[in-house]
C-alpha cells in the first residue's frame, strides 16, 4: 500500500506530497492528521527553511476533504475554524511555504493552497470554491484569505458560483506567481525554495511575521510591528561580518541584472 503522504528534504527545502492520486489526493481524516503532524515536525526541524506542498500526479493538487468519507464521518466542530488541524498545521510550521499546484485545487484543496505563502501553478491547475454547492461553510480560511489575495469581487464570484478558474486567469488575478508546464513546476519551486533558504533565517522569519501581521490588522498596526522587528534586528546585527554580507548581496545583484 502506498504511503498517503511523502516527505523529502534536500538542502533546507522540504517537499511534502499528498499521495492519494486515485482519489484526487482528497484529504481523508488520516491524511489530514498526517499532514498536521508532518508540518509540525518540519517546523521544529532546524535543517528545514522552506516547505513545498504539492499533490501526486498531474491531475490534482487536492480535491479537498474526502466527500465519500464525509458521508459517514462528518467533520467535527474541532476540525473547523481557527483551531482546526489545517490551520494549526500551518501555524506549527511557522516557515515560508510554497504551494506547487499541479492540478485541481478544489474547495478545501484551494484553502490548503492559499494558506501557503506563495502559489505556483502548472498549466493543468484549476481552482474552484464549491463550498456553497456542497452545503458547507468554509472552515479553513477561504472567506478571509481569498478576498485578501484576489480582491473581494473576484473572491465573491468564485465562492458564490463554484465556477472553475484556470491557471492563466489565476495568475492574472494575482492568485499564483507563475504558470509553468507540468514538468517544470517542481524544479521551479525547488529553485525558488533554495533562493528563500539562502536568506538570513532570523530576518526572513521577522519579515514574514511583519507581512502576516500587517495583513491581519491595520496599516498602523503593521507599521508599528515592522518598527519593533526592525529595531530588534538592528540590535542583533553582526557588524563584524556585514562587509562580507554586503559583498555577497552586491555580487548576486550584478549576476541577476546582467
Amino acid at each position: 500500500m502506498d504511503d498517503i503522504l511523502l516527505t523529502d528534504v534536500h538542502d533546507g527545502v522540504a517537499t511534502v506530497t499528498l499521495n492519494r492520486p486515485r482519489q484526487m489526493n482528497a484529504l481523508s481524516a488520516e491524511l489530514r492528521r498526517r499532514f498536521g503532524e508532518t508540518l509540525a515536525a518540519l517546523g521544529r526541524d532546524d535543517a528545514v527553511a522552506v516547505v513545498i506542498i504539492t499533490g501526486s500526479g498531474e491531475k490534482a493538487f487536492t480535491a479537498g476533504v474526502d466527500l465519500k468519507e464525509l458521508e459517514t464521518a462528518p467533520l467535527t466542530a474541532a476540525e473547523l475554524g481557527p483551531d482546526s488541524e489545517i490551520n494549526r498545521a500551518f501555524r506549527a510550521l511557522g516557515k515560508p511555504s510554497i504551494a506547487a499546484v499541479n492540478g485541481f485545487a478544489i474547495t478545501g484543496g484551494l484553502e490548503l493552497a492559499i494558506n501557503c505563502d506563495i502559489l505556483v501553478a502548472s498549466t493543468n491547475a484549476r481552482f474552484a470554491d464549491t463550498h456553497a454547492r456542497v452545503g458547507i461553510v468554509p472552515g479553513w480560511g477561504m472567506s478571509q484569505l481569498l478576498p485578501r489575495i484576489i480582491g473581494p469581487v473576484r473572491a465573491r464570484y468564485m465562492s458564490y458560483t463554484g465556477n472553475f478558474v484556470d491557471a492563466a486567469t489565476a495568475q492574472a488575478w494575482g492568485l499564483v506567481l507563475e504558470v509553468l508546464p507540468p514538468d517544470q513546476l517542481l524544479p521551479y519551486c525547488r529553485k525558488l525554495g533554495a533562493e528563500i533558504a539562502s536568506c538570513d533565517r532570523a530576518t526572513l522569519a521577522d519579515i514574514r511575521r511583519a507581512i502576516d501581521g500587517g495583513l491581519a490588522g491595520t496599516l498602523a498596526g503593521g507599521l508599528e510591528l515592522e518598527g519593533r522587528l526592525s529595531q530588534a534586528a538592528t540590535r542583533r546585527m553582526d557588524r563584524a561580518g556585514f562587509a562580507a554580507t554586503r559583498a555577497a548581496v552586491m555580487s548576486r545583484g550584478k549576476e541577476q541584472s546582467s
